[in-house]
């Protein structure tokens, strides 16, 4: 939107994130050990030592200015970041309270075009990670996963229960970029279901490959469980209290998050869930599932896959415990 001088962006670039959100988000900064903040509507979202790092989304800054949030975090364009950081109604440090700048507007959700020619690549990507191939083509039959045809990533979808897809995050069969897609209802995560319709479990992983990772070493007769395996959309809890609600009969959550900060996070918010008399999910039993080698369940699954070409036997057969 218009035009920027120069003066304004070395201007706007001057102001540090913590200023800004003070001013304009108080309320949303949640101090997190000395120097140290997160963001109460993106608790992957971390500010230390004037950097700043998304890591649900592996977005970092090394200035921890507030221009490069509003752009990569807050969705704005750059010209109206600097116009919002430098305009009329600017943020203006250590004066007085000033209006915050309006959000961008939701985008609608669209679905990345898909390649109508075949899955070729994100198939072999996915395989190349070790996933088998029995379960990619069974998720792309039902909708669940397919390629895009502009950039070829790999598209996940969560659907509602009338089969409509109203969630979608890609991850690059090129490169390490991921993300979620515009407008995607956070509710409606990707979601694989159990081999036995009555069963009571549910394991919440991080990401699709994670989820697919662990149901592969259990086709694979690397792990024995059965259940619901449920993504979390980078640590988001919107989508595990959606199937709560809508499956009341499920009595066991399984927390499979990744073997890092962001992980335990997640774990502890799931605890707080449950946690209390008045908590509607009391009921349930939440049980840490972590997985058994490296950092995430493909770390797990490839280290296994690995052993088994070399020694002839997976690196694991029995489920052993190893704290977070």
């Amino acid at each position: 939107m218009g035009w920027v001088e120069p003066e304004q962006v070395e201007k706007a670039k001057q102001v540090d994130i913590l200023d800004y959100l003070r001013r304009y988000e108080p309320d949303n900064l949640n101090p997190d050990g000395p120097g140290r903040y997160t963001l109460k509507d993106h608790d992957s979202f971390v500010i230390s030592n004037g950097k700043w790092c998304w890591n649900s989304r592996g977005i970092g800054c090394k200035t921890g200015t507030a221009l490069n949030f509003l752009v990569h975090v807050r969705g704005y364009k750059f010209t109206d970041a600097v116009l919002a950081l430098t305009g009329e109604a600017a943020f203006q440090q250590y004066s007085a309270p000033a209006p915050a700048p309006a959000p961008p507007e939701r985008r609608p959700f669209i679905l990345p075009p898909r390649n109508n020619k075949d899955n070729r690549l994100a198939v072999a990507y996915l395989r190349s990670r070790g996933i088998d191939k029995g379960l990619i083509l069974d998720c792309i039959d039902r909708g669940l996963i397919y390629e895009d045809a502009k950039f070829h990533n790999c598209v996940f979808t969560g659907k509602n229960a009338d089969g409509r897809t109203r969630f979608a995050c890609v991850r690059s069969t090129k490169t390490n970029f991921r993300g979620d897609v515009d407008g995607s209802d956070k509710r409606f995560g990707f979601l694989l279901p159990p081999n036995d319709p009555a069963s009571r479990n549910i394991a919440c992983f991080e990401a699709p490959i994670d989820a697919l990772s662990h149901q592969t070493m259990c086709k694979l007769g690397m792990e024995e469980w059965d259940g619901w395996r449920l993504t979390l959309s980078g640590g988001s809890l919107h989508a595990l209290k959606h199937f709560l609600g809508q499956h009341p009969d499920v009595d066991n959550v399984f927390i499979c998050t990744d073997m890092d900060a962001a992980g335990r996070k997640v774990t502890d918010r799931v605890w707080a869930l449950t946690a209390g008399e008045d908590s509607p999910y009391k009921h349930i039993s939440v049980k840490q599932y972590p997985p058994l080698i490296g950092n995430d369940y493909n770390d797990t699954l490839q280290a296994n896959l690995k052993e088994q070409r070399t020694q002839g036997r997976p690196a694991i057969s029995n489920r052993k415990e190893r704290d977070f």
